[in-house]
This record gives structure tokens, sequence and C-alpha cells, in this order.
């Protein structure tokens, strides 16, 4: 209860801040189909027993191998979706001035960004993706394609944005998070134009924060990811960057940089921030496994326990709300272990609610979380 605590006196101290705090988000963006693999159905609509967990799911494919099966993905909601339009939108809600740059329509914005669009006057530059996210009680497996996030390079943001206009979107901007690496296959080249051409006309800020998250890095080779997280550090020169990864891709990376694997403890999930920190010489490194949270800061490390949710509503874009959470306590203030507080309550109130909270709403969800 002590680190709620703290985080409800800071938080009560630093809310105020975030109305005037300038966030640029991107830059992906993909239409989510939440579904829910059928095991049994008894009835029309709903009335069905759903495939409870990934591993159960995982036996069903398999016993069909050399055979055949045909699996009901049954519809539970179309959405907005992407790493940076969830991230975007919990921002929103937190209160912060929130613009948006991404995939959310070539020619015509897409239905489900509608209201999203107008809210953080969204610049889009490509059509949006589609994701099928399969969900379980422990986790979900999403199932994308992409192929129009390709239209993702620089020379294409600045023919359809124009180079004036993209400087003054990211001009006075508190925060630059730009997400899901992963999926955008030129997004390192976007970064390198956007360090040689466009950060050095911004104005001057030691504290502008820079966000960035991998989005499940397995599938790029290990020479691309090496790149982009030394690429990281050159961000430093314009601001402190912050690097979001989830236990998975935590250890990934921290494989890559030449460690050994350490049993999840607490006190090793700190360590582990810290060695990824050091090794990219960054300002941040966060780590979030699906119960608590870890990070290295210039302050140190700390940690916080999660609200964990046995049988959430929601779990596509819960990492995306602990990022915007925990992004938000930094940018008001916050110190590292509230901060990593708010990020965990933040993704613990969306799982129950499928809702974006507000830092009201966070506020009362801490105090009440047992």
């Amino acid at each position: 209860m002590e680190h709620q605590t703290k985080t409800l006196s800071e938080l009560e101290k630093c809310a105020g801040k975030a109305a005037s705090i300038k966030a640029v988000v991107g830059i992906d963006g993909f239409v989510d189909k939440i579904v829910h693999p059928v095991d049994k159905r008894n009835g029309p609509g709903d009335d069905f027993d759903r495939i409870p967990t990934i591993s159960e799911f995982g036996s069903r494919i398999s016993s069909a191998a050399g055979k055949s099966a045909n699996i009901e993905l049954a519809p539970v909601v179309e959405k907005l979706g992407g790493n940076g339009p969830i991230m975007a939108n919990a921002q929103a809600a937190h209160g912060l001035q929130v613009r948006y740059i991404g995939a959310l329509g070539e020619n015509a914005i897409h239905p489900v960004f509608s209201e999203f669009a107008v809210k953080t006057g969204a610049v889009s530059i490509a059509d949006p993706g589609i994701s099928h996210a399969a969900e379980f009680k422990d986790g979900k497996i999403i199932f994308g394609s992409m192929a129009s996030l390709e239209a993702i390079h620089y020379d294409h943001i600045l023919e359809l944005v124009g180079e004036e206009a993209l400087e003054s979107l990211f001009s006075g901007a508190n925060l630059i998070a730009m997400v899901n690496w992963t999926m955008i296959p030129f997004l390192t080249e976007v970064f390198k134009k956007m360090l040689s051409d466009l950060l050095p006309k911004l104005p001057e800020d030691p504290e502008r924060l820079f966000f960035f998250d991998l989005a499940d890095p397995e599938k790029r080779s290990s020479e691309d990811l090496k790149e982009v997280l030394h690429l990281f550090k050159e961000f430093e020169a314009f601001g402190k960057v912050i690097l979001g990864l989830n236990y998975r891709e935590a250890e990934q990376v921290d494989g890559l940089l030449g460690h050994e694997p350490m049993e999840k403890t607490p006190e090793n999930l700190q360590s582990l921030a810290a060695r990824i920190r050091e090794a990219l010489k960054v300002d941040t490194v966060v780590v979030h496994p699906v119960e608590c949270a870890a990070c290295a800061t210039p302050e140190g490390t700390a940690f916080a326990e999660g609200p964990l949710c046995d049988d959430p509503k929601i779990t596509t874009g819960a990492g995306d709300h602990f990022n915007s959470g925990f992004v938000t306590g930094r940018l008001i203030g916050l110190s590292p272990e509230a901060a990593l507080t708010l990020a965990v309550a933040t993704s613990g109130h969306y799982v129950r609610t499928a809702v974006s909270p507000t830092l009201d709403d966070l506020a009362k969800f801490i105090g009440s979380w047992k």
C-alpha cells in the first residue's frame, strides 16, 4: 500500500500539469477486429464457450496436423488499433494535448478513426493495417495484414505533409513517441531522417521526451534490431529517451546485447532494465511483464506490482496503456516508482473496463486497489 499512497500524493500535486503538455504520437494505425475463438457453440450470437487459453488453442491447431480444422472466430468488437493510436488515445484521456501522425487512411480517414482523428488533429500518411486479435484469458495472438504500412517512409511523409507543416507539427512537443518499429519496414530510415533533417530545426528542449516501443521484434533480423537499438541514443542530443519493453522484448534485447538470462524476480527485473539502459546509453528503460513493472533511470531503479486481472474484458492495447501511463507520469513530474504505479494502474483499469481512464479515474482506482 505504501507505493500507492506515495503515488496518490504525487499525483495530487502534479495532475494539473497534464493539460499544458503537448505530445506528438505516431506512426502506425490498425483496424483491430477483436475475436474470441469458439470452443463449443451452444446457440446463435454470443451463446458459445470460447477457447480459454493460448495453450488450448495451440492444442486445437496441433490436433489438425495431417487433417484439417475449422475454428470459428466470433467477433467481439471492431475498433481503432495500432500501438500509436491506442497510446495516443490513452494520453488524450489523461488530459494531454495530443497530435497524431500515422496510418489512418491515405485518401480518407477510416471510420474507426473518425472521432480519434478529430480529437488529435490527426495527420494521416497511409492506409491502416488490419489485425485480427484472438484474445484468451492468458494473453492474445494477433494475426496482422500490414502491406499498406510499407508506404510509411520519410519522403512519402514529406510529400503528403510538406516540410514546413511537418516541422510545425513537431515544434513545441514535450513528447515525441514513435512506436511499432517491428511492423513499419522503413521506420529506421524515418528515424535517421528525423535526426538529420527534422530535429535540428526544432527549438532546443533538453527536457523533451522521446518514447520508443519495438512491438515484438522477434520477426526482424538481429542486424535490423541492433541498428535501431543503437540509433536511439542519438536522440539524446535532442532530449531524453525512454525505451519501453514488455518482458519478452526485454529478454530478446538483453540476449542480443550479450547478457545471460536471469530468473524473473523484482530485483532481477530492475537489473535487467539497468543493464539494457547502460548498454544503449539512453535515459530510461522500462520493462513490464504482465504482473509488475521495473525501470532504470538516472535516479536509479524502481519496481511496482500490478493489479492482476484474472478475467480481463480486453487485453489488446494493455501494453500501450501501460506506456501511456508511464510516460504521462514522467511528463507531469512523478518519481519513477510513482510513474510505474500509474502505468500498471492505467493498464489494469483498461483491461477491466475496455475504457481509457482519466487521471481522476486512476486516482480512484489506485485508492481502491487491494
